[in-house]
C-alpha cells in the first residue's frame, strides 16, 4: 500500500497573505477593545474681571493691528493665554473638575470671528483626576456648534482620539467674557 500522506506547502505569496490577514483579524480585534467616553464640563473664560468675581482667566498678549469688521473690542491677532476654570455646570459655585490651560488667537480677518484654540483640558478632580485631553480646533465663536478635534490626552485619556462639541452657553459682549459647554467623545 502506498503511503498517500502529502504534505501542504503554501507558495511564498500565499503565505504572505495569509499573515497579512491574520494580522487584519487581531488589528479588528483590538480596535473593538476600544471604548468611548462621554465628558460633560463647562469652560468659564473669565477676560475682564467683575469685582467680587475672582482674576481674569483669559490675559491677552498679543494685540492684533487690524479691526474685526463690526466688533471694536476684537482685532485680527489678539492673543489670549488661557488658564480657565472647568466645572461641572455653567454656574459660578458650579463643583471644579479642571483647567483649560492653553491659548487662543483670532485668526480670521473676516465676521465669522473665528479663533484658532489650542488647549489641554486637565482634570483636577472626580473619576478622571490626574488625565487631560490636548484640542487644537478652529472655533467659529459665532456658530451654534462648534467642533473640537481631540489631537491627544495623557493619564487615562493617553491616546485618546475623538472631538468635542462646544456650545456658548453665555457671552458678554462688553466684557468678552464667555462660558461653554462642552461635550467631549473620546476613543481610548
Amino acid at each position: 500500500m502506498a503511503n498517500n500522506k502529502r504534505t501542504m506547502c503554501l507558495p511564498p505569496a500565499a503565505f504572505v497573505i495569509s499573515l497579512a490577514l491574520a494580522g487584519v483579524v487581531v488589528l479588528a480585534g483590538a480596535a473593538a477593545a476600544t471604548t468611548t467616553t462621554h465628558l460633560r464640563f463647562c469652560m468659564h473664560d473669565t477676560v475682564t474681571a467683575a469685582p467680587g468675581s475672582g482674576p481674569a482667566t483669559a490675559v491677552r498678549v498679543a494685540r492684533g493691528a487690524a479691526p474685526l469688521p463690526g466688533d471694536p473690542a476684537n482685532r485680527f491677532g489678539d492673543t489670549y493665554v488661557i488658564d480657565d476654570p472647568l466645572t461641572e455646570a455653567p454656574g459660578a459655585a458650579s463643583a471644579a473638575v479642571g483647567r483649560a490651560q492653553g491659548f487662543y488667537v483670532f485668526a480670521s480677518r473676516s465676521g465669522d470671528r473665528a479663533l484658532l484654540l489650542c488647549a489641554d483640558m486637565a482634570f483636577t478632580a472626580g473619576p478622571h483626576n490626574g488625565s487631560a485631553v490636548s484640542v487644537l480646533a478652529r472655533d467659529a465663536i459665532l456658530d451654534d456648534v462648534r467642533e473640537l478635534p481631540v489631537v491627544g490626552g495623557a493619564g487615562a485619556f493617553r491616546g485618546a482620539a475623538g472631538y468635542g462639541l462646544l456650545r456658548t452657553h453665555s457671552y458678554n459682549a462688553s466684557t468678552n467674557n464667555a462660558v461653554l459647554r462642552i461635550d467631549m467623545y473620546l476613543k481610548v
